[in-house]
């Protein structure tokens, strides 16, 4: 491995950063405090910087040199409401939060890319724009950002996100689909009740559900081609006020995932389909309403091709590996839409640390704070290879 001179300089500054942000999560859309860190540091580096709905942060760095080129840098800032469980030093103070994904690693490498980039203005021509981007968990701040112009001239975007299920010192660079799409739906079934020794007088929408619920099942079993992976998942049932009752109201609410814009649209509309024409064979209403959270997440091939020879400088052939398709989801998704780019996965497990080992969203989640090296480098070297003067 071939972690930069200019990069290792600022590891105490970098993981300084990420306990801070580990010890301070803060929910989706209410990232003030985390906001406010991330300015005083940009302040600190003397790097302009403006709010972007009221958490988000967008700063700019403009070589010395002219080009119309402009790079964003992302990185996601919003924790999760988990309790952490880590017996460490640097565990989450905010009771019921926590940053069991990473993005604390991702804010604190994009900082210390920053930190690196400020220092380096005057070998490259064009603009570096960084993300710090809220609402991730809930697929809303990637929306934000393009709303307000931030991708207006942009020729490239690239994204960090770290991985338990990859050892440190490597780095996922997967060409085309690599994250699903992640869709909330609630469907609703309105009937009526009755008590349950006179069903005929009711219209059970427990029942009702329970048919749609299994008939859901049949997206994926009958209407998807086999290798194409989808996934119709119901997580809640309500319904049912009393054991001799019939039920006069239910809420189903569950998830779609897969990998194409094409797959994703027919399955949605085959959810809505198959529970309002149960619920009209039966007599009831079924209202359906879906939330988007996120778009398939797919990699551009070219710009895969450049991270790769990046990654290869930093941690030789064997560094660069390729993860498999993941059903998690990422809002990055909707800068690709936009923008050609990618979204790399750096590897932060470490088997003598079994806590880097576990699965994201565990309570006692944690990584080989080296690994933040590997992703700042990453920022880095990127950003000037895309953006240096002879290319």
């Amino acid at each position: 491995m071939d972690i930069r001179d200019y990069v290792a300089k600022e590891k105490d500054y970098i993981v300084s950063l990420r306990r801070y942000f580990h010890q301070n999560p803060e929910a989706s859309l209410k990232e003030y405090n985390t906001a406010l860190k991330i300015e005083q540091e940009l302040d600190k580096i003397g790097v302009s910087h403006k709010r972007v709905g009221e958490t988000g942060v967008f700063a700019s760095i403009k070589g010395k040199k002219e080009s119309d080129k402009k790079l964003v840098l992302r990185a996601d800032i919003d924790a999760l409401p988990i309790k952490d469980e880590k017996d460490e030093s640097y565990h989450s103070t905010h009771e019921g939060f926590m940053h069991a994904c990473g993005h604390d690693a991702h804010t604190a490498s994009l900082l210390g890319a920053v930190k690196v980039l400020k220092e380096k203005e005057d070998e490259f021509a064009g603009e570096i724009n960084f993300f710090f981007q809220q609402a991730e968990e809930i697929g809303q701040g990637a929306r934000v950002f393009i709303k307000e112009g931030y991708l207006k001239g942009v020729s490239r975007v690239f994204g960090i996100h770290v991985s338990s299920d990859l050892d440190y010192g490597t780095v996922s660079v997967r060409s085309g689909a690599t994250n699903a799409s992640c869709d909330y739906f609630k469907i609703e079934v309105s009937g009526q009740s009755a008590h349950v020794s006179t069903p005929q007088n009711g219209t059970d929408a427990l029942y009702i559900a329970s048919q749609i619920v299994v008939n859901l099942q049949a997206i994926v079993a009958r209407q998807t081609n086999p290798v194409d992976t989808v996934v119709v998942g119901i997580g809640t049932l309500h319904s049912g006020t009393a054991y001799n009752v019939i039920s006069g109201k239910s809420v189903i609410e569950g998830t779609t995932r897969s990998f194409s814009h094409e797959t994703r649209h027919k399955v949605n509309s085959s959810v809505v389909d198959i529970a309002k024409q149960i619920g009209e064979a039966y007599g009831a209403r079924v209202d359906v309403t879906f939330k988007d959270y996120a778009s398939p997440l797919v990699n551009d091939d070219k710009v895969c091709n450049e991270v790769k020879e990046i990654a290869r400088n930093i941690l030789g052939d064997h560094g660069v590996i390729t993860k498999e398709k993941s059903l998690g989801a990422d809002d990055f998704a909707e800068y690709l839409l936009k923008v050609p780019g990618m979204y790399a996965f750096v590897g932060t497990r470490n088997v003598n640390r079994p806590n880097t080992a576990l699965p994201h969203h565990c309570g006692l989640f944690d990584i080989d704070e080296d690994a933040l090296l590997v992703a700042t480098n990453l920022y880095v070297d990127y950003a000037l290879s895309h953006l240096i003067v002879n290319n």
